[in-house]
């Protein structure tokens, strides 16, 4: 018998085989180790990318530089530049990329209420001791 989460979603059948599953699509999202963190970073509006690197700390210019254009061709925020001297360029998520925002802070929860258990099943100590 398979096991439910607490508020498991039905969803329309997918195909015939499980790979044919759209939330394959979502797992490949959540697959890419900077792509929540830049949405979670643009949840209260647009930034520039020199804000978002210093917000997000840890990438590089380069990644992220290649994230921002692969969500701007995934549809998930949209690039703004402004005729300015000197030139300024924002991102900001679309629909679809605030969307996103409900499944990070679920994943969120969950590792607040689990993390520990997790660590110390990997670890074999609960990390705070």
């Amino acid at each position: 018998m398979p096991i439910k989460p607490d508020s498991a979603v039905t969803m329309e059948p997918y195909g015939e085989y499980e790979a044919d599953c759209p939330a394959h699509l979502a797992v490949d999202l959540f697959g890419n180790r900077w792509l929540p963190v830049i949405v979670y970073t643009l949840r209260e509006g647009p930034l520039r990318p020199v804000d978002l690197q210093r917000a997000i700390g840890g990438i590089s210019q380069k990644m992220l530089t290649q994230t921002l254009r692969r969500m701007q061709r995934m549809g998930l925020l949209e690039r703004r530049g402004y005729a300015e001297a000197p030139p300024r360029v924002e991102y900001e998520l679309t629909r679809a990329g605030r969307d996103l925002l409900v499944p990070i802070d679920a994943l969120g929860a969950w590792a607040d209420r689990h993390g520990n258990t997790v660590r110390t099943a990997l670890y074999g100590h609960d990390e705070d001791d």
